[in-house]
């Protein structure tokens, strides 16, 4: 999505935006550590930028990719994806948050996930879903702070970097039961000022 509302100043001089294909490259060089590096991700190869693209453009029109800017450089992005494929499922949304090392700390994390959770709303979706690895306590602890709750955690559910690592499902309710009474909506439902209140 581009706009006359793709740009909007946050308080700290950064940039909330959605993303545009040319920030592609930036925002892959800030997931490929968490490949290489750590076990947020559970990728063990860094994705070419052609598959990363593809997975971006997999998203258009149904899910935000949103990314945080500031003089220029993208210090952080994050996406809704679908949670689960069956049709019984589209009221889930799957939440993907990345912040640059270098930049962590800022509330960079925050302001992402409030604005994914925000548009969540907006669109009608149920629940946002998180997979966090068990390892990963600082993320963990950044769900629960911003209003999700761990429903459940799978015992060494992965292997990487040569052991076994447990996998933390968390959610976070956006919507009430009643908003199945429609699919969610298409990012086109969106009013054009959305990142303004955010």
């Amino acid at each position: 999505m581009s706009g006359p509302f793709d740009r909007l100043p946050a308080e700290n001089m950064m940039i909330l935006r959605f993303a545009a294909e040319q920030d592609y490259p930036a925002m892959l060089a800030i997931y490929a550590p968490y490949v290489r590096e750590q076990v947020v991700s559970a990728e063990y190869f860094v994705p070419s930028l052609a598959t990363f693209s593809a997975r971006m453009h997999a998203l258009a029109g149904k899910f935000p990719v949103l990314v945080m800017e500031e003089a220029g450089e993208v210090l952080g992005y994050a996406y809704l994806s679908s949670a689960f494929e069956r049709r019984s499922f589209a009221w889930d949304a799957d939440l993907s948050i990345y912040v640059r090392e270098d930049a962590r700390g800022r509330g960079i994390g925050r302001r992402l996930e409030e604005a994914a959770s925000h548009i969540a709303k907006l669109l009608g979706y149920r629940r946002i879903y998180a997979l966090v690895t068990g390892e990963n306590e600082a993320s963990i602890r950044f769900h629960e702070r911003v209003g999700y709750r761990v429903v459940a955690t799978f015992p060494e559910a992965l292997h990487k970097f040569g052991r076994w690592i447990d996998l933390v499902w968390l959610e976070k309710e956006v919507n009430p039961p009643e908003t199945c009474t429609d699919f969610p909506r298409p990012l086109a439902f969106l009013p054009e000022n959305i990142l303004e209140a955010l």
